[in-house]
């Protein structure tokens, strides 16, 4: 392994920014919706706000999660943060889509699967994009 790669490797499975970022997300998400319950009314704008505070507040629970399944297992090329907070996005949306259809009282189990599914199959199709992209090797002629 040469030392750059292991540089790289270093450098993308450090779990203190992680963390931070996550904490950040987490406190945003649990101190807006309690700001929320206990000083607005249930109108239009502050239930959209209540799905934005939602996607925060998932979306730093999962980053930690994400973060441990990148590092258990490794894919080729190996992920770059914003990978991981991507597919952390996709865990608060996903809570986001599952919270309106409940509004709605049209939540059932089959299509919180089916959407779960459907998101999964976006990011797969989105990381096989990624990873089918032409970079050359950076080679020095010497």
């Amino acid at each position: 392994m040469s030392k750059q790669s292991e540089e790289n490797q270093d450098r993308s499975y450090r779990f203190f920014p992680v963390f931070i970022t996550s904490l950040i997300l987490i406190l945003l998400g649990v101190f807006g919706l309690g700001a929320l319950f206990i000083f607005t009314v249930p109108t239009l704008g502050p239930r959209w706000l209540l799905f934005f505070l939602v996607t925060l507040l998932f979306s730093g629970l999962a980053l930690p999660v994400v973060y441990y399944l990148h590092k258990r297992f490794p894919s080729n090329p190996l992920v770059t943060p914003v990978v991981m907070v991507r597919e952390a996005l996709w865990f608060g949306l996903f809570v986001d889509i599952i919270l309106w259809l409940q509004f709605g009282k049209v939540l059932n189990p089959a299509l919180a699967i089916f959407i779960a599914i459907g998101l999964l199959i976006i990011e797969l199709l989105i990381r096989m994009r990624e990873r089918s992209r032409f970079s050359p090797q950076n080679s020095s002629d010497e």
